[in-house]
């Protein structure tokens, strides 16, 4: 038999999530049936497998010793390189500004050097973050921007901090303001166009639609535009829905793609001019809460910015 007690960032977490990371050995049809056989209890009583846990709470493992047997841990992100441009921090979150071509998380062709690898392995080499004395929890990003995109990207060093900004970007109460380069003047210095948006999964491409019934999402995209140079304009956008590649379709759709967008914009043309990535930064983060955010309250009616965006330092010596 083998206890483990839940920590702080254990909390409300579910049983079976909770025993995949204490007992990486134990297989899950095994677990399962474990826990319905109370050989795995909580507290010394019985649990469900989607039991959440409260801090304190003890897991008893009634089970066979070489189910503990001890896996030396490798840890994926002390391959990733120290390397971030830390726009705040506190002893609760982190915000990065994430340069364009960075991932944010893994895949099929990346897994090594990713912004969340990059934020494990600092905060591991500061001592804040050690995988072997955390039973479920490791840092996390509360969002995510595109590998071509740059910007503020928000991580949570513990549990209840990630909840919290989970719960506030899905409520709205998170502001995010862009910087983008579009081809062209438009007419109008500043507005906010609707539409309907459809995703073509195969192609991960969206399509604006004319109308609801052609069954697009509907999508709100503000721009003002700060400045027009040499056939192109500085402007900073507002969503007030938040869809896929929805600024790039939007300013597409109105004769003003993005400077280097090569899925809606004009690339072969762009390139020759440098640019192979599409104009386009999160460059401003604002809290703005409606409702109580706990650990985070501090952070209310705060904004934070990048100053110095590339491209409209570059082309419109612009900076914040």
């Amino acid at each position: 038999m083998k206890s483990f007690t839940a920590g702080k960032n254990d909390a409300g977490k579910r049983l079976d999530k909770f025993i995949q990371k204490a007992i990486p050995s134990l297989p899950t049809s095994l677990m399962y049936r474990f826990i319905r056989t109370k050989h795995i209890k909580v507290n010394r009583k019985k649990a469900e497998i989607s039991t959440k846990l409260n801090e304190g709470d003890v897991v008893e493992a009634w089970i066979s010793d070489e189910f503990f047997a001890e896996v030396k841990p490798k840890y994926d992100f002390l391959s990733a390189p120290v390397k971030l441009d830390i726009v705040y921090e506190d002893e609760n979150i982190l915000l990065v500004d994430k340069k364009q071509g960075v991932l944010v998380h893994p895949d099929d062709k990346e897994y090594s050097d990713t912004l969340i690898g990059r934020i494990q392995h600092y905060l591991y080499d500061k001592g804040e973050y050690d995988p072997e004395l955390e039973n479920s929890f490791k840092p996390s990003l509360a969002n995510r921007i595109d590998r071509g995109t740059g910007g503020i990207v928000i991580a949570a060093k513990n549990a209840e901090a990630l909840r919290i900004l989970c719960d506030k970007i899905k409520y709205r109460e998170l502001d995010k303001k862009y910087l983008a380069v579009i081809h062209g003047i438009p007419k109008k210095k500043e507005a906010i166009l609707e539409g309907f948006l459809e995703k073509n999964e195969d192609k991960n491409k969206v399509y604006l639609k004319s109308s609801r019934a052609d069954g697009g999402l509907t999508i709100k995209t503000g721009y003002r535009v700060l400045s027009s140079k040499n056939g192109l304009s500085l402007i900073e956008v507002d969503l007030f829905t938040g869809r896929t590649h929805q600024i790039r379709a939007h300013m597409a759709s109105i004769g003003h793609p993005l400077l280097g967008d090569g899925k809606y914009g004009k690339l072969a043309a762009d390139k020759k001019l440098g640019f192979t990535r599409q104009a386009l930064y999160s460059y401003k983060l604002s809290f703005d809460f409606k409702t109580d955010a706990g650990i985070l309250n501090y952070l209310n009616q705060k904004t934070f910015t990048v100053e110095d965006v590339w491209f409209a330092r570059e082309l419109f010596d612009f900076r914040v």
